[in-house]
């Protein structure tokens, strides 16, 4: 059974992090604070230029590998919930090119958090068979990219 996440545990860089700076703590729906976390995140980066933004999420899920796996190796479990910066990361590729406003980053949130709990193939098969840092953020990459494709094909209508 995955532990319990400690005040040590926060004061590690790594752990910090994987914890969404302590978002993955809420007591209902981590994973959801952690989207919500992402949020302000996004705010930030998204009047890069889209190669500077997709550097920053890949600078982002690489540093995500030894993070999570970090935080799944102190706390005893595969995906324990309070990790959440997968979350963080899906997010921020969901909204790569969301055309601008408050309605797009609601439509992100909520197409990133459908994808990410209900896991349609392949991303449940990707949760269930690949283990590590690596398969904590692989299937909120993919939550991520599912999201990002039905983001730009309703934007295409509604923007």
């Amino acid at each position: 059974m995955p532990g319990k996440v400690s005040p040590r545990l926060l004061r590690h860089p790594l752990g910090l992090v994987g914890f969404g700076f302590g978002s993955g703590l809420a007591p209902l729906a981590p994973g959801t604070a952690g989207t919500l976390a992402a949020v302000p995140l996004y705010l930030l980066l998204r009047d890069l230029p889209l190669g500077g933004y997709l550097a920053v999420v890949a600078l982002f899920f690489l540093a995500g590998l030894p993070v999570c796996a970090h935080a799944a190796r102190q706390l005893g479990g595969h995906d324990h919930p309070a990790i959440v910066w997968d979350e963080i990361v899906g997010y921020l590729v969901t909204m790569t090119s969301a055309p601008p406003g408050l309605a797009w980053v609601v439509a992100g949130f909520v197409l990133f958090r459908f994808f990410d709990i209900l896991k349609p193939w392949p991303i449940r098969w990707c949760d269930r068979r690949v283990h590590g840092g690596f398969g904590i953020m692989l299937d909120d990459l993919l939550a991520g990219v599912f999201s990002a494709s039905l983001l730009q094909i309703a934007s295409r209508w509604f923007a």
